[in-house]
């Protein structure tokens, strides 16, 4: 464990693994797939699962996948994820404070 900047503790990285059955790999690898490429597309379908289950937030998720946020929040919006995924009440009262502070500013 290492110390940030501000004194914060900073986690190290841990390495997760996948198990690909060699005749796979090489399927894999004879369409162009390198251990990298199947480990970076292997993240960021990873951190668009745990975003759409709403296990990490969007900044996680980015972080988790490799992509910056708007890069992330563009693969989200390729994999017809909702980057806003409000409720019918949610929404109503979303436009209610919209609507309020329009009026306050309007004054």
């Amino acid at each position: 464990m290492r110390l940030g900047k501000r004194g914060d503790k900073k986690m190290g990285n841990i390495q997760a693994v996948i198990d690909l059955p060699e005749e796979l790999y090489l399927a894999l690898s004879a369409s162009g797939l390198t251990k990298e490429k199947i480990a970076g597309e292997s993240r960021k379908l990873l951190a668009l699962q745990c975003f759409k289950e709403k296990v990490l937030s969007l900044g996680r998720a980015g972080e988790l996948s490799g992509l910056s946020k708007w890069d992330f929040i563009e693969y989200l919006s390729d994999n017809d994820v909702p980057v806003v995924d409000y409720d019918q009440d949610e929404m109503k009262r979303e436009f209610e404070i919209a609507d309020t502070l329009s009026e306050r500013l309007k004054k």
